[in-house]
């Protein structure tokens, strides 16, 4: 066997041969040639943990390179001059002998990594992960030694820590001397990191304590430097960015804004500013000050008067989104705290600007947008799916909650976040994720950082360095697991839900609702909540505020979210005629809901939910009424495709299926069929009322057409279904057939909320069944859908109204359809053909259905049109309509449906047309009002101006009509002249002016009225 096979159980496999004469008798002598294995146990063990380091190759490598060092060290005469010796020679330029100092030197290395543990884990750690600090430990090979053990048993202290000479005194320490104890606590945080265990935000704590007690000691070395007539300035040193946030990573360029206390320092302290800038860039790390106002182009140093000025009149969101992380550093601390009190509440009050929101949303479009397209896919930084993204909706949060919140008041990424979730500004799952997704892409950038000591964001394309970056992360390869593989898999999953997140958290509603809510109105107390409600419209402020308390008292996650809603809740709720019917009705859904896991979640992060039900709630009692039956149906709120109407054959399949669901149980049956009705007229309600809000508006909004075929086919839907479950009670004879024929506003599916549904009932008797027995049966069923449609229910009741049928209520409930045809060939009057004209198959048996239709066809299309007594007798029909069916003490001039100009009007006018030229023209053959209007038209029976003038009259009284519905909660057809409930209908239609709306309502229909006078008259 070779000897790279038998090395290769060790993970030297990539380079055998190099690394059997490293470990060999001519480089660290832990492996015997000739028998192929460790020259003893504690040789076996270091082999061990050089294999199990990120890359054994270069950890050997390394290893090899530091005993060298040590031995030529040891080796050197001890005048030598140092800054001969080299730094990193060959292994094999200078051969040693077994006597030689250095090689004993190196032994003791060996054997102290044999017999420490814990410095052999450190040690090797470092040296496979970090080509730079291996580097670093040849050019100094005693440091090595800085990663033993201690005496008590714990490893060295890796806080971060200078550990400078005690020769220094009081005194400044040297350059040198600064940047060797800043390599050594570098190493230490380092080998804790790789060993340890610890975590990554002790790692960033630690390397941000050594940033600041690097800035401290560069001060100390600058003021040491000024000129004995110069006085020490009060200068601070203020950390911005990472540092600031104490979560500074290993290579990074440190941010600070330098703060003077007066004119006076300004000379001095600028001198030593640009001295610590120039001592730390030779220790450590680039300092940058572009933080600072005017960036590079303002003055290194300000005044604090100066920076008072220039961030109340100048500057711009992203600037006091930066002042989240400033803190104290280094310098006048004192003067550092004055600073920031000074500009904490111009900080906290940023987010009331109107562009704040939108301000941060554009810069981080704009950082993507500069990240190079070849590598934006590969940026765990400045890409989708980054650390900016999780630390742009953390900000954002923070700008907007925390004027009022002091807890989220923290510097830091992770602790503000976690104070985010402890307040409930943010979920837990959520949270949790965001955490998840910032410690993973954090400890990436750290690995790919340690290598080469390089500040870099980018995860390599090459493989050989991919697979170096998965090894020090901790992935193994296992069986069916490619270790890149489960790398790349879990940064996809990490970037996906942290750009979800992002996405959901920095573009939330609520945030600019919120953020538009003043602060003071944030802070409310008792004696100024009633105050503010009374501004605001709250009539009963006593309830208002008790409504306030049950909802926000405690110190529970419930009621810290509701006491981030209401504040915007309460703007929304005074913008409606009614406040105080808002907040009651938000109360009863939220006394419902409000031990749901999920309904304040859905509020606080369900896009425009909170805004939607608070119009909703504020606007409509109808809609109101149908969500405290029903609470789960909030949940339609946050989808725009919710708030779609359902297709009819949708619709029909789930009543259907609902009520299949109890076939022995007709209440249970009716009831979910009911329940299933109510929450599509909860759907429907909602649209209606978002469809003109602007920005709350669905994608697709409806109109008052759109509304009327959507509630006629839930009704259609609804009767289908309470058919199934009659006939199920109520089989009668085999063969029966059924059907159900829909009349006024359902047969012209211009159904609004309040609308009966209008039918006939028909039956067809099986060949054999005497008509009687088919009728009683028949008759059962249509009683019995009445019945179940009708019981008392938490839902609103389907009226079913068969009056439309023949004799009206003396008349049989359900006749034949030969008994229909005997009826209309022998008694029919002109107000039923009139009404016939709306006839359509709903539900039942198809076949019979159609039969119905076509007998309808002979009665409504008469041939030759209407006779001239005819039209004589609906003018007489017309007139005693609106003298005796408007209600008493009705306006005529504003009742939506026989008002003058309203829908009756229109819709005989149309009417009319439809009974004098349908036999003629099958275009007009149609049951719905405007489109059968249209036709009228196109056929020249109606003049342009007159058929816009009705369609604009009937558009109107149906809007009106629906809104009136919505906002009172029960049906009326009156307009009022003034009060809450105009000034609601208003609001939900189209806002301005209650009195202007009533006169333009008058000016339409009055139009109308002439035009359908005109079509009569003709």
């Amino acid at each position: 066997m070779t000897r790279p096979s038998r090395l290769a159980r060790y993970g030297f496999a990539a380079n055998g041969a190099s690394a059997a004469d490293l470990l060999g008798p001519s480089g660290l002598r832990l492996w015997d040639d000739e028998a192929q294995e460790p020259v003893d146990t504690p040789s076996a063990e270091l082999i061990h943990a050089l294999s199990r380091a990120a890359d054994p190759n270069l950890a050997l490598r390394q290893l090899h390179r530091v005993a060298e060092a040590v031995a030529r060290t040891a080796a050197r005469p001890v005048d030598a001059d140092p800054a001969a010796r080299p730094v990193d020679a060959d292994p094999a330029a200078r051969p040693v002998d077994a006597d030689d100092p250095g090689r004993v030197a190196a032994g003791t290395m060996l054997a102290e990594l044999c017999r420490d543990v814990g410095l052999r884990r450190r040690l090797v750690a470092v040296l496979g992960a970090s080509s730079a600090l291996g580097d670093h430990l040849v050019a100094n090979p005693d440091e090595w030694r800085m990663l033993a053990t201690g005496k008590s048993g714990l490893p060295p202290s890796a806080e971060g820590h200078l550990e400078l000479p005690d020769s220094m005194g009081d005194g400044p320490p040297t350059v040198p001397d600064l940047r060797r104890a800043y390599r050594i606590a570098l190493l230490r945080i380092v080998a804790a990191d790789l060993t340890g265990g610890r975590g990554l935000e002790p790692t960033m704590a630690a390397l941000s304590r050594l940033a600041d007690e690097t800035l401290a000691a560069a001060y100390a070395i600058a003021v040491a430097g000024l000129p004995a007539t110069a006085a020490e300035p009060r200068l601070a040193v203020v950390a911005m960015g990472k540092c600031g946030g104490n979560e500074l990573n290993y290579v990074s360029d440190v941010d600070v804004i330098f703060v003077a206390g007066g004119d006076e320092d300004l000379a001095a302290g600028t001198t030593v500013a640009a001295r610590i800038i120039e001592i730390c860039g030779q220790v450590a790390w680039q300092v940058d000050a572009a933080l600072r106002p005017e960036g590079s182009r303002g003055p290194l140093v300000r005044t604090l008067a100066s920076h008072q000025a220039y961030y109340r009149r100048w500057a711009r969101t992203w600037e006091f989104q930066a002042l989240l992380k400033a803190r104290p550093a280094a310098g006048d601390l004192t003067l550092a705290l004055e600073w920031l009190d000074d500009l904490a509440p111009l900080v906290w009050n940023a987010a009331e600007r109107p562009e704040a929101v939108a301000d941060v949303r554009d810069m981080r479009r704009k950082i993507i947008d500069n990240v190079p397209p070849d590598r934006v896919d590969r940026e765990i930084k400045r890409g989708p799916g980054g650390l900016r993204d999780i630390e742009f909706a953390v900000q954002l949060l923070q700008l907007v909650h925390g004027r009022i919140d002091e807890t989220l008041r923290d510097a830091g990424t992770l602790p503000a976040l976690r104070a985010l979730v402890n307040g409930g500004y943010v979920g837990r799952q959520d949270g949790e994720t965001l955490l998840r997704g910032y410690r993973f892409l954090r400890s990436v950038e750290h690995r790919l950082q340690l290598q080469n000591l390089r500040r870099t964001h980018i995860v390599p394309a090459d493989p050989q360095a991919l697979r170096w970056l998965v090894a020090a992360l901790g992935y193994t390869a296992m069986p069916g697991r490619d270790a890149v593989e489960a790398f790349r898999s879990d940064w996809v999953s990490h970037a996906a839900q942290v750009r979800r997140l992002h996405v959901k958290l920095l573009y939330r509603p609520l945030l600019e609702a919120v953020a538009r809510v003043p602060v003071e109105v944030l802070r409310m107390t008792p004696e100024s909540a009633g105050r503010r409600l009374e501004i605001l419209g709250f009539a009963d402020t006593a309830a208002a505020l008790r409504h306030l308390q049950a909802l926000t008292g405690g110190v529970t996650r419930t009621a810290a979210i509701q006491r981030t809603l209401l504040p915007m809740l309460l703007q929304e709720f005074a913008d409606a005629p009614e406040p105080d019917r808002g907040l009651l009705n938000y109360r009863h859904v939220s006394d419902k809901l409000g031990s749901t896991p999920w309904y304040l979640r859905l509020l606080r992060d369900g896009g425009p939910v909170a805004q939607r039900l608070a119009r909703v709630l504020s606007l409509s009692k109808y809609a109101a009424d149908l969500l405290t039956r029903d609470p789960e149906a909030l949940r339609l709120l946050a989808e725009d495709t919710e708030l779609q109407p359902r297709s009819r054959s949708t619709l029909i399949e789930g009543f259907a299926a609902a009520a299949a669901r109890h076939p022995a149980d007709p209440v249970k049956a009716i009831t979910a069929v009911r329940a299933l009705r109510r929450r599509e007229l909860f759907r429907l309600a909602c649209a209606d009322i978002l469809s003109r809000a602007d920005s709350l508006a669905p994608a697709q909004p409806v109109d008052v057409e759109a509304i009327g075929i959507a509630l006629s086919d839930v009704t259609d839907a609804t009767l289908a279904a309470a058919l199934q479950i009659a006939r199920a009670v109520h089989p009668g004879p085999d063969g029966l057939q059924f059907a159900v024929i829909g009349m006024g506003r359902l047969g012209g599916y211009e159904m609004s909320y309040p609308s009966d549904a209008d039918v006939l009932f028909v039956f067809a008797a099986p060949p054999g069944v005497a008509d009687s027995a088919a009728s009683a049966a028949a008759h059962a069923i249509a009683e019995e859908m009445r019945r179940l449609l009708g019981a008392p229910a938490h839902d609103p009741p389907l009226g079913v109204d068969a009056d439309l049928r023949p004799e009206g209520r003396q008349g049989p409930l359900v006749r034949s359809l030969n008994a229909y045809q005997q009826y209309y060939a022998r008694w029919s009057r002109v107000w039923e053909a009139q009404a016939m004209l709306r006839a359509r198959y709903v539900c039942g048996d198809p076949d019979l259905g159609r039969r119905f239709e076509e007998l309808a066809d002979g009665v409504r299309y008469p041939g030759g049109g209407l006779s001239r007594e005819q039209i004589v007798e609906i003018r007489r029909i017309k007139a005693r309509v609106e003298r005796e069916r408007l209600p008493r003490g009705a306006d005529p001039h504003t009742h939506t449906k026989l008002g003058r100009g309203g829908l009756t009007d229109v819709e005989w006018a149309v009417q009319v047309l439809q009974l004098r030229h349908a036999y003629a023209l099958p275009g007009l053959r149609l049951t719905q009002t405007l489109e059968a209007l249209t036709a009228e038209r196109e056929a020249g029976l109606v003049d342009r101006v007159d058929a816009a003038a009705m369609a604009a009259g009937w558009l109107l009284a149906a809007r009106v009509r629906n809104a009136l519905t919505l906002v009172r909660g029960r049906p009326t057809d009156q307009l009022p002249a003034h009060g809450p409930e105009l000034a609601g209908a208003v609001q939900l239609l189209d806002g301005g002016d209650p009195g202007a709306f009533v006169d333009r309502y008058l000016r339409v229909t009055r139009r109308s009225r002439a035009a359908m006078e005109r079509v009569l008259e003709s």
